[in-house]
């Protein structure tokens, strides 16, 4: 299949749409509710803030199943570059999807301890602010072991743009670094948390990468001559 313009876009676009709340659910909310050190006053967020919280669950299980979507026209675009690791892709999307999916349940976990009344009520309220804490701090630590597949996502897609003609292969090659940079901030936040803001300060000039690709994708698409040397059946010399 020869990839088109419109192919890109539509990958560019669900690329945005899945990637825009990031700052949001990832930077605003949490900011907004834990307080560290202090199981007591992020509790006290939670029950202040609780639509806020609920909110962000939403729109981020909205974005995995966009970011299913993406992954699924992305291979449409790809698959005659290579197919397997355009397949490679799918599946390592996938297998992020479904541990974001399951990670939120934390959130949703702190929510049900300063709320429920059924089960919570046995326990004392520094109890469940407690528990309320330890579930918000599962579900960072869910993030940064998500980190490892957001970044091996990124090594089949950076080989299959720096393998195609009609995307920059620096584009390519810009985003396997990004993918090792995810990597290694997931490594990083497991075995030595104390360095990971200093770790992700200094990965974000490959993180920028996946912006590139994607500001690529929607503005540009594909490239109409290598497009066509990419479709182009080898010449027969006898």
């Amino acid at each position: 299949m020869v990839p088109t313009k419109r192919d890109a876009r539509i990958a560019g676009w669900l690329y945005f749409l899945f990637a825009a709340p990031g700052p949001f659910c990832l930077l605003y909310v949490p900011d907004k509710i834990m307080v560290r050190g202090d199981a007591v006053a992020t509790a006290a967020n939670v029950l202040a803030h609780e639509m806020l919280l609920r909110t962000s669950v939403v729109i981020w299980l909205l974005g995995l199943a966009l970011w299913i979507l993406m992954a699924l026209a992305l291979y449409r675009l790809f698959n005659g570059v290579s197919k397997a690791l355009a397949s490679l892709l799918v599946i390592f999307v996938a297998l992020s999807v479904g541990i974001g999916f399951l990670n939120e349940l934390n959130n949703l976990a702190a929510i049900l301890v300063l709320r429920g009344s059924e089960f919570a009520s046995t326990l004392a309220q520094p109890q469940r602010a407690a528990l309320a804490m330890l579930f918000l701090r599962l579900h960072g630590q869910g993030h940064a072991v998500n980190e490892m597949f957001w970044g091996l996502w990124l090594l089949p897609f950076g080989l299959l743009i720096a393998r195609s003609n009609f995307i920059p292969r620096l584009l390519g090659i810009w985003l396997l670094l990004d993918g090792f940079a995810w990597m290694g901030l997931s490594i990083i936040a497991l075995l030595a948390p104390s360095y990971n803001d200093l770790a992700f300060k200094l990965a974000q000039p490959a993180v920028f990468a996946e912006l590139a690709v994607m500001l690529w994708l929607m503005t540009i698409g594909v490239r109409a001559r290598a497009t066509e040397r990419h479709a182009m059946p080898p010449v027969v010399q006898g």
